[in-house]
């Protein structure tokens, strides 16, 4: 490709056809310029697009559309080719650092995150000239160039946080150091005293204090591995200047937000990671600074307000007075009970307060407020520091603590007592405290593995978790029934099995709860429980002792399903899958009747109900398998009227998934799925489905994934199954024998054939050796388990065929009776000769020939 003003011309047009809503015009624009990525100049042309262009929406979407390229090409892979020609290489990197520093901030956002991707690669062997480069442009003054240094500089030295270290690490780290600590150090020094001359101007600030963020983020990556020669002779200078900044007014560049984090208060928080890092690494070098910082960010964390927009910050400071007090060094500086009960009663008390901006997110945002406190997302939050304070201080002064704290616990109590409606704030406060203390070692998979000896867990839980969930009433007082049912998720080692044998009707009521925090948590709680193994690695509850409480367990399961917002639910598919896998036969009965109901209960809320939780466990390669186990139970149990209008909707879905995302796994769920579609419903319906969809797809289906995939079926019902569905195809089927898919008869046949007769292909693709398929129920192998739950003999087509190959030899005998010739020459003519001995073999055994 020419770097031509046509070739420029036409890749404008391109690029504002792929902002386009229109699918029918933005696609095609996309693969066209996927088409043409890889011809030399393609990526010249979209930087001088983003510079010459007049069109700010151009720019912008070229500089996305360039960045989006380097991620995908600029990495060689050994054995391929190169995606990038040299040529454009070399004038890449000759030309985009001064590119992305002369771009509007929208833009150098983007080729900063391109040049960072680059050097990941590049850096510093085959981009030598890179730091140079930047560091030259701090001399410029100009704070929107310096500030397009930092970002850069960040991006790509980040990494340094993550990586093991190793020689080759550390070399590249030197070669940073030498280049870019003193001139970084030098410009910290001149922004800060810029600060006190434009000390009156807030717009100059809130640039320079951009910068002040940027540059500690970079001490903070230049100082993770190991302390650095330099910032150790330097670090008088840079935790003077810390210090300063950190006793800053807060009031400085305030602004009327309330939930926003204004730049002083990220600046600060940077800060107290800072030396967070260096309490922790380097106590020695570090000690003569520590108490200076300790009385900052106490101050700091007793004038600060309970705003949401200084959430990061306090939850950081706390971190840093938690990583400071559980290191011996430091020990003296928190053994005195005054000061004990000073941190209780100003930082960790008033951070554990359940705020209104909690509660809002509890009732109406409650899909993240479950993502940050189940899956432990909530690390930035002020409880979570607070409960990591408890902990620190918990290693050396655990008795004092649980005294001091043991004493809050019983005031927020009495507090409640007084007057639950309006005190139930006390007792939320009280069970995290609670949950704080006691927690001494914490997995998710098995809740807490070490506690306090000297918290009463199930006291705790007989007198204060247990009312709660026994009130008649399951959507009283919400958060402290979630609270109830967590302290039951987060202790279930601890508290005895005939408590929680206990705990298992009323976690079942509470599936009920309208709150969705409430009765997800319910869900996730009972497959906690369902998890637990006792003795000899067995599970801890018994099929027996789950028996008496299944019909209500699977009841309100399903129908917990149809609650606003809960119709995608993953913890209640996960609930509903384990209490199959535990009751295995048990359930047996309800089966039939819990599916009508389920899908009775969905397809009264139409769309959001059925095709959401579909479009949900269908997406996701470690949940496929339980969309096709509802799937092929709707099919087995409900009448075919009561789905109708939704089945194209569910095939599509289907195919969408095929198309973006295939797996093994979700290929031998599909076949078995379709060929249970075909068995219930017959040939003719399967074949104008797939049509109905799109033309000719029913061609497409068999040649592309039947014929050559089947091999890969596992499981001996699911074999059979296959086996069945496609005996209907081969001889139920009328477009099969007069029509252009007559052409796939014999293949198809010649692939059943191999089914019973061939080992299974259980080749799986490298890159899925690590698709988490838990260990979930049914009959047969781990995946199929969930086809169908129940006994693992369970057959839906058991009443119907006893032999498959007796019933392929029947059905061919029952076809070439109907068109007599036929069936014997397609066979004679195209089968292999080994599949057509053992088809000779079927027919024998059932005493029908071909006629």
């Amino acid at each position: 490709m020419e770097l031509s003003d046509a070739n420029l011309q036409t890749l404008t047009e391109y690029l504002k056809k792929t902002l386009d809503p229109d699918p029918a015009i933005r696609r095609p624009a996309e693969k066209f310029l996927e088409s043409v990525e890889g011809n030399q100049n393609y990526p010249l042309l979209l930087l001088t697009l983003l510079e010459k262009s007049q069109d700010n929406v151009i720019k912008v979407c070229a500089s996305v559309t360039f960045k989006n390229y380097i991620k995908r090409n600029w990495r060689i892979v050994e054995d391929e080719p190169n995606k990038i020609c040299e040529a454009d290489r070399v004038a890449i990197k000759a030309n985009i650092v001064h590119l992305m520093l002369s771009s509007p901030e929208q833009i150098q956002k983007q080729l900063s995150d391109a040049i960072s991707i680059i050097g990941r690669e590049d850096f510093p062997q085959k981009w030598p000239d890179l730091l140079t480069e930047m560091v030259n442009r701090f001399q410029s003054g100009d704070f929107h160039v310096i500030n397009g240094v930092l970002r850069t500089a960040h991006s790509l030295f980040k990494r340094y946080r993550h990586e093991f270290k190793s020689n080759e690490l550390w070399t590249e780290i030197k070669l940073v150091l030498d280049a870019f600590a003193l001139p970084l150090t030098n410009l910290f020094k001149a922004t800060i005293e810029l600060c006190s001359t434009h000390a009156n101007d807030a717009s100059a600030l809130r640039i320079l204090f951009s910068s002040l963020i940027l540059i500690s983020k970079l001490f903070y990556s230049l100082n993770f591995q190991d302390l650095p020669e330099f910032f150790e002779d330097n670090m008088e200078t840079w935790m003077n200047n810390f210090h300063t900044l950190l006793t800053l007014d807060n009031k400085l560049l305030q602004t009327d937000d309330e939930e926003e984090a204004g730049l002083l208060e990220l600046l600060k928080s940077q800060i107290c990671d800072n030396a967070a890092l260096y309490a922790q690494k380097y106590d020695e070098e570090f000690q003569r600074y520590l108490p200076r910082f300790v009385t900052a960010i106490w101050n700091l964390l007793v004038t600060t307000g309970q705003e949401v927009k200084y959430d990061l910050l306090v939850s950081n400071a706390i971190q840093f007075l938690a990583s400071v007090c559980e290191r011996p060094h430091y020990k003296n500086l928190f053994e005195d009970q005054n000061t004990l009960t000073s941190i209780c009663e100003k930082v960790i008390v008033p951070n554990m307060e359940f705020r209104a901006a909690d509660e809002e997110a509890f009732e109406d945002n409650s899909e993240e407020y479950i993502r940050r406190d189940l899956e432990g997302s909530d690390i930035d939050t002020r409880r979570r520091a607070a409960c990591d304070l408890v902990r620190g201080l918990c290693k050396f002064f655990e008795g004092p603590v649980t005294g001091i704290f043991s004493g809050y616990v019983n005031s927020m109590l009495q507090e409640y007592a007084k007057n639950p409606s309006v005190n139930w704030k006390h007792k939320d406060a009280a069970i995290y405290l609670v949950t704080s203390l006691a927690s001494k070692a914490q997995t998710q998979k098995h809740g807490i593995t070490q506690a306090n000896e000297l918290v009463n867990l199930t006291e705790f839980f007989v007198n204060h978790i247990l009312p709660d969930l026994k009130s008649a009433n399951v959507n009283e007082f919400p958060v402290l029934k979630a609270d109830g049912i967590k302290y039951i998720m987060i202790f279930r080692n601890q508290v005895p099995k005939e408590h929680l044998l206990v705990s298992i009707p009323l976690l079942i009521n509470h599936l009920q709860a309208e709150s969705i925090v409430v009765h997800t948590y319910a869900a996730h709680a009972l497959e906690r429980l369902f998890t637990m193994r006792g003795p000899n690695n067995a599970t801890l509850f018994t099929a027996a002792e789950i028996a008496p409480f299944v019909e209500i367990l699977l009841t309100n399961l399903f129908k917990a399903l149809t609650l606003p917002g809960s119709s995608e639910n993953e913890y209640i598919m996960k609930a509903i899958m384990r209490s199959f896998s535990l009751l295995q036969e048990a359930i047996i009965p309800y089966i039939p009747t819990l599916i009508t109901q389920l899908t009775q209960k969905l397809l009264a809320v139409s769309k959001p109900g059925l095709l959401g939780v579909f479009q949900k466990l269908i997406a996701s390669k470690a949940n496929d398998h339980q969309g096709f186990y509802l799937l092929n139970s709707i099919i087995e149990h409900m009448p075919p009227e009561s789905v109708d209008q939704y089945r194209k909707q569910i095939f599509i879905l289907l195919f969408q998934r095929l198309q973006n995302s295939k797996t093994t796994k979700f290929i031998k769920s599909f076949l078995v799925f379709i060929n249970l579609y075909c068995i219930k419903y017959g040939a003719l319906a399967l074949q104008e489905i797939f049509d109905g969809i799109q033309p000719k797809m029913f061609g497409m289906v068999l040649e592309k994934i039947i014929i050559p995939e089947i091999q890969k079926v596992s499981g001996n019902v699911e074999k059979k199954i296959c086996a069945v569905g496609i005996t209907k195809l081969l001889t139920e089927c009328p477009p099969m024998m007069d029509t252009e898919y007559t052409k796939l008869w014999t293949p198809l046949l010649q692939s059943l054939i191999g089914l019973f007769e061939l080992p299974e292909d259980d080749t799986i693709p490298d890159e899925e050796h690590f698709i988490d398929i838990e260990d979930t129920p049914g009959y047969q192998t781990a995946f199929s388990q969930l086809a169908f739950a129940g006994k693992k003999e369970h057959d839906p087509v058991g009443q119907m065929v006893n032999n498959p190959k007796i019933h392929l030899a029947q059905s061919l005998h029952k076809l070439s009776t109907a068109c007599p010739g036929r069936v014997p020459s397609m066979v004679s003519t195209s089968l292999n000769a080994e599949a057509l001995q053992y088809l000779q073999g079927y027919l024998q055994a059932a005493s029908v020939t071909l006629l």
